[in-house]
Parts: structure tokens; sequence; C-alpha cells
């Protein structure tokens, strides 16, 4: 079966999305998707650029976009890197910042695909154990090191670390690029894209996947100072010119200028969430105070594992991690309040 593959591919063990159903109906609460559509405006604005310009290669630079992204976060142009989503700015800074021989430090509970890129670009790594209470312990970032890299909040917990906080990692680390993955920041953090000034080590990467509703469209983003956004387009310009098509470029210009849109959906997913956390509270969970779209909850009395099977013979897809320390856990991804009610019945009738 692998006869014909090198030894890299043999020997990584890839990424496992979410499950996406294709035969039944479900109420996706499994892969951190927003439950509300795309901005009315990105709607328009794909639609105008699905023309016969489409024959044409797509701006390879990007600058309309990082133009807008820039004026959104008070960055020049030049501090801002746009790609096909999160994922693929991830896997360019690791090439691009990490050097094999040195080990990267990131939690030992987080995004999966850190190992996943570890592994494929051959980088070594160390993990820094969460605390009990599954917090980042920033102390654990103070040794040695050949770069950092953690989600704030984290994933798969939902635990937030404020901005003094990852400052006091940044001053730590002057010789490292130290990179933050805020994929779910809008749901109740603040970004630290306003450090990049001081910080010539700090890279922040978002994505439109989640709050701006276009896990569908493939963009994210990367900000930092110029030094850090070069090496980005080093390794771009080495593997794919064109990252984004003129759709993606269209739709995200004009979902970062809806901001009414934008503020109005996540406030209903905030509201959502602490509704809910409070009525799983009241049903004996654990609720792992969150500031992302999705819940991280534990029951003493109920396995996970069980729960999880459960739910899905009801139609509710939940994530389930069977890894050391979160086996009894749930991840909940934050749904409209008609699904989350429906969650709840379900998981009542469960318990």
């Amino acid at each position: 079966m692998y006869k014909y593959l090198s030894t890299l591919a043999r020997n990584v063990t890839p990424y496992v999305p979410g499950e996406q159903p294709g035969n039944r109906e479900f109420i996706k609460l499994n892969t951190n998707e927003n439950p509300y559509p795309p901005s009315p405006e990105v709607i328009r604005a794909i639609k105008g650029a699905a023309d016969e310009s489409l024959r044409l290669y797509p701006d390879p630079e990007c600058e309309e976009l990082r133009e807008v992204i820039a004026g959104y976060y008070g960055l020049s142009r030049e501090e801002v890197f746009v790609g096909n989503g999160s994922d693929e700015l991830l896997a360019f800074s690791f090439q691009a910042f990490f050097d094999p021989g040195r080990p990267i430090l990131f939690p030992d509970i987080t995004y999966t695909f850190y190992q996943v890129y570890s592994s494929l670009f051959r980088i070594d790594y160390e993990l820094v154990p969460l605390n009990n209470d599954l917090s980042i312990p920033v102390e654990g970032f103070f040794r040695e090191n050949g770069g950092v890299i953690f989600p704030n909040p984290n994933a798969p917990t939902g635990r937030y670390l404020e901005t003094e906080l990852i400052a006091e990692v940044l001053e730590y680390n002057p010789d490292v690029v130290v990179i933050i993955d805020e994929a779910y920041i809008d749901f109740g953090g603040k970004s630290v894209a306003g450090l990049i000034k001081d910080y010539p080590n700090l890279l922040v990467i978002q994505t439109f996947s989640k709050s701006r509703s276009l896990a569908g469209l493939r963009v994210g983003f990367a900000m930092g100072q110029q030094g850090l956004i070069e090496g980005l387009n080093r390794i771009k310009n080495s593997i794919n010119s064109y990252t984004l098509d003129r759709l993606a470029i269209a739709g995200a210009i004009a979902a970062i200028k809806d901001e009414e849109y934008f503020q109005e959906t996540r406030r209903k997913i905030i509201n959502t969430r602490e509704r809910v956390s409070s009525e799983l509270t009241g049903l004996g969970f654990e609720v792992i105070p969150s500031k992302t779209n999705f819940i991280f909850i534990t029951h003493p009395e109920h396995r996970a594992d069980k729960l999880f099977s459960l739910l899905r013979e009801k139609g509710i897809l939940v994530r389930y991690f069977n890894q050391p320390r979160i086996t009894n856990f749930l991840r909940v991804s934050i749904g409209s309040e008609k699904e989350m009610d429906h969650f709840l019945e379900r998981l009542q009738e469960i318990l």
C-alpha cells in the first residue's frame, strides 16, 4: 500500500479533522463552525467577483485585502500577510521561523496540528504541561528554546491568557519567534496585535473561518513586523504565489468592512455560550471558562466517550479527544439558540 511513498509520507501521522457527515442530518457541534451565515455584503461581493476576470490570476500580493486588515488593526500593509486559511499560515511559519535541532515549545494539550507540522518539517519540540485547571503556565516558556507557539484562547480547552502574561513570554524570548494563534480571539478576548510595534519577535495569526463565518472560503492572515512578514513571503513564493483566489479576496474584504454584522453575530454566540454554560453547570457538568465559540465540559458521573456516542445516536455531533488528561472531556461548539436548546434536551434525556 505504501510502496511508492517517501519515508516522510509513510511516517507522518496526519491531523484528523472533525467529522463532516454526508449521508445523515446532524446538528453539528463538533467543528467550531459559526452557526450564522456570512454577512450579506460578503455574498454580494463574491457574486460580483464571479465574472470574466476569473480567467486571470488574482493579485499575488493581495494588496487591497492586506490594506483593509492593516487599517482594522492599526498596522501598515507591510505588517500583514494573508493565505489560504490559518493552517496554511501555520505551515509557512514552521518553515520560516523554526529550525531542526532547536526544540520549540507548545502546550501538552493544544491544537494537534502543531505536532503534525513538527513531524512533517522535522522540528524538535518539547511540551509545556497545562496547570491542573487546564490553564497555560507562562513560566513553562521561560527556558531555552527554538520558538514558542500556542493558541489564545487555547484549543480545545477555551481558556484565555491576558495580554500582560503574553508580554512576559515575549520579554523572556527576545531571540526566537513567539507565535500567538488567535483563531478564537473574537469571542471574548483581546488581540495582542497591539504589541507588534514593541516586539519584533511576535507573530499573530488569525482566521476568517470562525467569527466571520467563512470556514468554507479559506482565508487566514498573519500580523507582525516586516522582517517576519518577509520570512512568510519567502516560503509562500517558494510554494504557491497565488494562495488566495479572486472570490476569497473579495469576500474577505467585505467581511472586514461589515463591522456591524460582525459585532451582532459574535455577541449572539457569546450570549448563547454563557447561557448554555450556566445550564450545563446546573446539570452537574464542570465547564471550563471559555472565551471561544465552544465549551469544554466534563461530568464526574458520566464517561465522555459514552456521552459522545449517545449524543451521536440522537443526531448531535460533538468532539471527543481520546488523549491523556482530557479523556473525560467533550468539546461542544456553540450553535444557534435552537440548536443548543436541542442539545440540552437530548443531553438531559441521556443523563
